[in-house]
């Protein structure tokens, strides 16, 4: 019997690379797309835009000036008071306004002014104050309007002779108060909030406010309900109160001390006490008053002899 030879096997090629199974799309090149800009010619400023655009620029540069003056007018004239019982309280409500925000616009206004007056004309124009920022520091020093001058005009030199920033005058109002000693800003009667910083004699007598009752060369006496202490001027804050306001907390102040020095009452006028004794305002609400006087009597301080 004849044996069959084995079939070879049938081996197809493959290319090494697949075949796309879908055809790609042509890219085309991008449209180049020229436009011609005609030229426009901007005319020059008139002479009367050009008076027009300073004026306006001189408005917004000074316009921390304008507002200052305004509210300086608005306190000392009390316009406030159809509205509101103090300036502060108007302030926040009618701008906005914390009370030392509206202070400080009112003595960088003041610092404006003197640096008008007190810088020197050599034929040298010095560049003034854009905003109340770069004259908080010279504010909060408490310099003489010509000091004032010195500063600003050193700071403007180390700017390059541009407006500086308040950085730089801060920088310049630090050396100046290291070797000039700043007098005493308090006077006797004013009224004045203890600020303990780092006083151990003041611990727990923050925000307390005071009469000062004595002025000295570097530190005062300021007698509140509880006591008088005798603190540094960095250790205090003026309220800037008007002297009708100022003549209130003083008789306030009084009355409280002869209520605290009742070795026998009950701890609730303690609350009492040390809520007035914090308040710094120049009135008393209606129960406020009210309160204190029914306590006022409790104790016969009231004048009148108890029934």
């Amino acid at each position: 019997m004849t044996k069959t030879p084995p079939r070879k096997k049938t081996v197809t090629a493959t290319s090494a690379t697949p075949k796309p199974t879908k055809k790609q799309p042509k890219q085309e090149e991008p449209e180049v797309v020229i436009v011609e800009v005609a030229a426009v010619e901007v005319p020059e400023l008139t002479q009367e835009e050009q008076h027009l655009r300073t004026a306006l620029e001189q408005k917004v540069e000074t316009a921390f000036y304008e507002a200052g003056k305004a509210l300086i007018e608005l306190r000392d004239r009390r316009l406030y008071r159809s509205t509101h019982k103090t300036f502060e309280e108007y302030c926040k409500d009618r701008f906005g306004y914390s009370r030392d925000a509206a202070y400080l616009k009112m003595s960088a206004t003041s610092v404006y002014e003197n640096l008008q007056k007190h810088l020197p004309t050599n034929g040298r124009q010095i560049p003034l104050p854009s905003s109340e920022r770069q004259l908080r520091s010279v504010a909060k020093a408490e310099l003489e309007p010509a000091q004032q001058a010195t500063a600003w005009q050193q700071a403007v030199i180390e700017a390059g002779n541009k407006i500086p920033s308040g950085r730089i005058v801060q920088s310049v109002v630090d050396r100046i108060r290291e070797r000039t000693p700043v007098p005493n800003p308090y006077r006797e009667g004013e009224i004045c909030i203890l600020v303990p910083k780092d006083n151990p004699d003041l611990r727990g007598k923050g925000g307390y406010w005071g009469v000062i009752i004595h002025v000295g060369d570097f530190s005062c006496t300021v007698q509140t309900w509880d006591g008088d202490y005798a603190v540094k001027i960095e250790h205090l804050k003026s309220l800037e109160l008007l002297d009708n306001d100022c003549k209130f907390m003083q008789q306030l102040c009084m009355r409280l001390r002869r209520l605290h020095q009742v070795s026998s009452r009950d701890e609730s006028v303690d609350w009492l006490l040390q809520g007035l004794g914090k308040q710094g305002k120049p009135y008393l609400s209606a129960l406020q008053a009210k309160l204190l006087a029914a306590v006022e009597r409790e104790y016969g301080l009231d004048g009148k002899p108890k029934k």
